[in-house]
């Protein structure tokens, strides 16, 4: 191995403890206790190594969102994947949806509440957040019925999943009805 090679394997270990830190430090205590100087104490690095890295929170916040959004890609095509038929893996679709808003909720508002600095929904969207959507596509398109553009159904879907998510944990839902929320949602979509 060259020393650049070196050099640039332990830039990216390094840019993945911050994000990684941030990301604990959001999750346990809120977006708020994250700053560059608590980041910097934590992992051990000065604030000029952690601004090479990233030029400030607003950028850190970009970098967990976009991992995150790998991340729920993921799950939710996990989830379909391993559903039987159409309503089960739309289900399966809005549960893997919510699933991780509960479990992450710190990442999912970097990805959809937090401004990250970046794209959504342009050519210069970065990749992680189009496959985010294009895992929701995936499943969703082919309930958009006739005349209806397959993307446009599917943001349809997600916003009401999102608003789901984001007013039961704002208690602004009791807990205790969302699967029948999710039920209705499902029960109600076309063609399935």
């Amino acid at each position: 191995m060259s020393v650049q090679e070196r050099k640039e394997r332990e830039r990216a270990d390094r840019e993945r403890l911050i994000v990684a830190t941030a990301r604990e430090l959001a999750e346990h205590q809120g977006w708020d206790a994250v700053t560059t100087r608590r980041l910097a104490e934590r992992i051990e690095y000065s604030q000029p190594v952690l601004y090479s890295h990233f030029r400030g929170k607003r950028e850190i916040i970009g970098a967990v969102a976009l991992q995150g959004a790998g991340e729920l890609a993921v799950a939710v095509r996990a989830a379909t994947a391993a559903a039987d038929g159409s309503r089960a893996r739309v289900h399966a679709l809005a549960h893997a949806y919510l699933d991780f808003a509960r479990r992450n909720p710190a990442v999912y508002d970097a990805i959809f509440q937090l401004d990250g600095g970046l794209p959504y929904a342009r050519e210069d969207t970065p990749e992680p957040l189009k496959d985010a959507f294009a895992a929701l596509l995936e499943t969703l398109g082919e309930f958009a019925g006739d005349g209806i553009e397959p993307g446009l159904f599917a943001e349809t879907v997600w916003a009401s999943l999102h608003g789901l998510a984001t007013l039961t944990r704002s208690g602004r839902l009791p807990p205790e009805d969302a699967e029948r929320r999710v039920e209705l949602l499902v029960d109600r979509l076309p063609r399935i």
